[in-house]
């Protein structure tokens, strides 16, 4: 079965605690975005990936008990919950300790339209971060036409400078811009298609 395509797959296989493969694709999905978010909340890194964690593991024992209901909320929602639970935790046991005296979460945690805005925004992040991944291992797109991409969209160098660099005319460079973008755009929609019927 194909865990990777659809959410239906992918919890179903959950409920197998010996299902190694649809453990690792849903910590690979989720993991990521869940460290973004706690980082965002004012998380240290370790941290954030201890609360990632944490929130995969209780999601699935929840999932396993029956808790988690698809027909009464989204499971983005009830992963948010789990992961705001988890950084207030963080937050109380640095109070209970006496460190970082005065220092609170980055956002206020009962705020569930930053909270979800948070989400989307990291979420959007991993998805571009593993498009570019894609698009490196899974295309034929040479790394020269990639990096030109870089340097003109994400970094903002001027055709010229770009051309100069990677020893392209202009021409090529633009060619590689919109042969990158377009590519982009297909992993993008199919990333974003995976995750819109799970969340």
């Amino acid at each position: 079965m194909d865990y990777t395509r659809t959410s239906t797959a992918m919890l179903a296989g959950l409920c197998d605690s010996g299902n190694d493969r649809v453990w690792s694709e849903f910590a690979r999905r989720y993991g990521p975005i869940l460290v973004g978010f706690a980082r965002r909340l004012g998380l240290e890194e370790s941290d954030a990936a201890d609360v990632s964690q944490e929130t995969l593991i209780r999601f699935v024992q929840e999932y396993r008990a029956g808790k988690y209901d698809r027909t009464r909320g989204r499971l983005r929602s009830w992963l948010l919950s789990i992961a705001r639970t988890r950084v207030a935790a963080v937050y109380r046991a640095r109070a209970a300790r006496h460190e970082h005296q005065g220092v609170t979460a980055a956002v206020d945690l009962s705020d569930e339209h930053t909270l979800t805005q948070i989400w989307s925004d990291e979420r959007r992040q991993v998805i571009l971060r593993t498009a570019f991944e894609q698009l490196r291992t899974t295309t034929k797109t040479n790394e020269k036409t990639i990096r030109a991409f870089e340097l003109l969209v994400q970094g903002g160098c001027p055709p010229q400078v770009v051309a100069e660099d990677l020893g392209m005319s202009i021409e090529d460079v633009y060619r590689a811009k919109s042969r990158v973008a377009q590519s982009l755009r297909e992993i993008v929609s199919r990333l974003e298609a995976e995750y819109d019927g799970e969340e």
